[in-house]
């Protein structure tokens, strides 16, 4: 049990998340939900990390939610694997015949099976208003469809690297097939890659290229993060390329995002010079936006 409290203790730790943190976002959930047992006090989640207190039921589901895990992914840091359920069924022999549910009847989901025949995907439309028909379709058939492995990834709510074109908060699917770097010259912003990068410090978004033995981590014009240089691939791993994006749009206000400045560790900018060769700079030197935004 211990164990399993060190393993929440760390997914909180790799989210960035305090006691505090996870506090106020549980009793956000009990209040939706209408009942204390949501909540989680700090003194609660400090048993749960370093005492092996196992959570109720409810305080599970405000994990699992806080987390950006599913239950069943919990319940497995304390061996409970729920996948084995309906191997243990022959231990139990009811006398009565009755109805069983299995898991595969349950993860099924509702999908368009039949488009009204003026929809056409070459121009904007209200999709709802286009779907005909509706059907349930399980799970397990739309996984046979897939053709490629992909990751799903949230970008921090302080990670302001690919802002504005990533904000913060939002969720992005990264194909891992596409591991290799591109780079060449792009028209516009929205044509060059976005990679999803694993350092040392953990993971980011951004613009990608390679010189001599390093990975140049390049953010947005816009964005107050610094280029970063890093070793490759000891520093710094590309996992895969950005293909989709989920986000809320407005909720962002601009006295809330950081400056350079607010950095508490100062940093040495690197920009290309005219002859493509890496060049360090001060603060005062860098730069504006659109000068760096022509070099890449």
């Amino acid at each position: 049990m211990q164990a399993a409290g060190n393993d929440l203790r760390k997914i909180r730790d790799g989210l960035g998340l305090t006691m505090r943190d996870v506090e106020t976002a549980s009793m956000l959930i009990a209040q939706r939900r209408g009942s204390e047992e949501y909540q989680i006090p700090p003194s609660r989640l400090s048993d749960i990390e370093t005492k092996g207190v196992v959570p109720s039921i409810y305080r599970f589901y405000s994990l699992a939610a806080i987390y950006h895990k599913s239950v069943a992914a919990l319940l497995h840091l304390y061996g409970v694997d729920l996948d084995e359920i309906s191997a243990e069924w022959a231990l139990s022999q009811p006398a009565r015949s009755h109805m069983v549910s299995l898991d595969a009847d349950r993860a099924s989901c509702n999908i368009p099976i039949k488009m009204d025949p003026g929809f056409d995907l070459k121009e904007t439309t209200d999709l709802g208003r286009m779907v005909q028909q509706w059907g349930t379709v399980p799970m397990a058939m739309l996984g046979s469809l897939a053709s490629q492995d992909y990751t799903y990834a949230y970008i921090g709510s302080e990670d302001y690297t690919m802002y504005p074109i990533l904000q913060p908060g939002s969720f992005v699917q990264v194909d891992e097939s596409r591991r290799r770097v591109v780079d060449r010259q792009w028209r516009s912003e929205y044509e060059r890659p976005i990679y999803f990068v694993e350092t040392r410090d953990g993971f980011t978004c951004c613009w990608c290229s390679f010189r001599l033995n390093t990975l140049v981590l390049q953010p947005h014009p816009l964005s107050p993060a610094p280029v970063r240089i890093l070793k490759h691939p000891q520093e710094a791993e590309v996992i895969g390329q950005v293909v989709g994006v989920a986000m809320r749009l407005g909720n962002l206000v601009a006295a809330e995002i950081p400056t350079e400045k607010e950095f508490s560790v100062p940093r040495t900018n690197v920009v290309l010079s005219s002859s493509g060769n890496l060049k360090a700079v001060n603060a005062g030197d860098v730069p504006s936006a659109s000068t760096r935004k022509k070099l890449g």
